[in-house]
């Protein structure tokens, strides 16, 4: 069902500061800021040769990411992203075997333009887990 790792999303303080390390200090390709205020984040994307790495800062002291930063000081990994063929299937094939979708079910429009889905981290190993339609 799951297909290509889209991205690792790592949790920042400061993203001007992280696109900076990645970019000045690893040499990599790094984008512009984009808001994404209806997921509470201000997101950069380093693009590498096989996938990205997603910078996340809060957007906002209501920012999901926010909380995850009070409980990581230094910030850390927050999600993975896999792609999926078909969201809504892969949604109702996952709910069907018990896992726990969050927020209202329905796929969200996320950082790419494409619909998404975020499964509860019990369900995934303590991981928080992203799905994106191909």
């Amino acid at each position: 069902m799951i297909g290509r790792l889209n991205h690792v999303a790592i949790a920042v303080k400061d993203l001007a500061a992280s696109s900076a390390l990645y970019r000045d200090t690893l040499g990599a390709r790094v984008s512009q800021p984009l808001p994404q205020p209806e997921h509470g984040v201000t997101v950069v994307f380093v693009e590498l040769p096989n996938t990205k790495i997603e910078l996340l800062e809060p957007l906002g002291a209501d920012s999901p990411v926010a909380k995850f930063l009070e409980r990581n000081a230094d910030g850390g990994i927050h999600h993975i992203c896999y792609e999926v063929d078909d969201i809504l299937a892969a949604r109702d094939r996952l709910k069907a075997t018990g896992a726990r979708v969050l927020g209202s079910g329905e796929p969200r429009i996320g950082a790419h333009g494409k619909p998404v889905l975020f499964l509860h981290p019990k369900d995934f190993c303590g991981t928080l887990v992203e799905l994106e339609q191909a």
